[in-house]
């Protein structure tokens, strides 16, 4: 029996992980990509989306979402993604084009004509998902639930208390977290726990294939431009979190993770912490729970999981 499933993204390297990680399983029915600016621009995602998706030798519709947040001037990890997007990693001319139909349209249409409940697995920027949210409502029966990869309930990476992905915007968080569709939060409590060693990506390599190479070269930038980040901690030297691949891996494999429900709010205007995602993890305000926050993970079966994904994918 195949899951159904809609994949918003930024590629981004670690977009391209998790995008591996759902090529790789084929009980994964991929109704749709939609992309958004967050870890580069926009052209450049959707350049990414298209030429790995390709290059993967996988037919799905690829749509254009927003080019930029609600509200707040764009803000892109360059720094930490690299000029393209992937580590500076060239994959070949697409042979897919991106889709005629806006990726709200797309996703409104393909929500509203499937017979069953889709996941919607996101792991950049809520903008496309905000703004599908705020104007087609009708859409969140259709919704099973939301597996994202942003937020934390302790410390971010953007800022003291905010992670990037709900920083670069706050306002579609907002939306999104407030729907009523039942959200599994893989946020940096549980991501930075999802990483993979230096002496992993070298036996990655060491299957010798293209994709394999192109994988390793990817996470050794990835690697390299993490330690110059004012949020690199030094106990992470020669690792690096793989952190959207969580938001896969949890619909593949929830027994992987724990986690606790709680009431999570989205900071939109506070001059120190716009962007954090607040956890209610003492019951203190008296809030309904509306989101699943994921704080614990099975390491070693998780990073079995991506190298199976990654053999796998090289032989295809």
């Amino acid at each position: 029996m195949t899951i159904p499933v809609i994949i918003d993204c930024d590629p981004g390297i670690d977009d391209v992980m998790a995008l591996t990680l759902a090529f790789a399983h084929p009980e994964l029915d991929i109704k749709l990509i939609t992309t958004e600016p967050g870890n580069q621009t926009q052209e450049k995602t959707i350049h990414n989306a298209l030429t790995f998706t390709s290059y993967m030798k996988k037919n799905i519709e690829i749509a254009r979402g927003l080019d930029k947040p609600f509200f707040r001037k764009l803000e892109i990890a360059d720094k930490v993604h690299g000029e393209n997007g992937l580590g500076n990693v060239e994959f070949p001319e697409p042979t897919i084009q991106v889709s005629n139909r806006p990726a709200i349209e797309a996703m409104k249409e393909t929500l509203l004509s499937s017979d069953e409940q889709i996941i919607l697995i996101a792991t950049g920027p809520l903008t496309n998902v905000g703004a599908l949210l705020l104007a087609h409502p009708e859409v969140k029966s259709k919704i099973k639930y939301i597996s994202y990869m942003g937020g934390a309930a302790v410390g971010g990476n953007m800022s003291p208390t905010a992670e990037f992905n709900v920083y670069v915007d706050p306002h579609a968080a907002d939306i999104v977290f407030r729907s009523g569709i039942p959200i599994v939060m893989s946020g940096l409590d549980v991501t930075h726990k999802a990483y993979v060693t230096i002496e992993e990506i070298n036996e990655m390599e060491a299957i010798g294939s293209d994709f394999a190479s192109k994988v390793s070269q990817m996470l050794r930038f990835y690697i390299h431009s993490a330690k110059q980040t004012a949020f690199h901690a030094p106990n992470f030297e020669n690792q690096i979190h793989l952190h959207d691949l969580c938001a896969v891996s949890y619909v593949l494999t929830p027994e992987l993770f724990e986690g606790d429900n709680c009431h999570v709010a989205v900071e939109l205007e506070g001059k120190y912490t716009a962007g954090t995602t607040i956890v209610d993890y003492a019951q203190q305000t008296g809030l309904p729970h509306n989101v699943k926050v994921l704080h614990t993970i099975n390491r070693e079966k998780f990073v079995e999981q991506f190298f199976h994904a990654v053999k796998q994918m090289s032989a295809d």
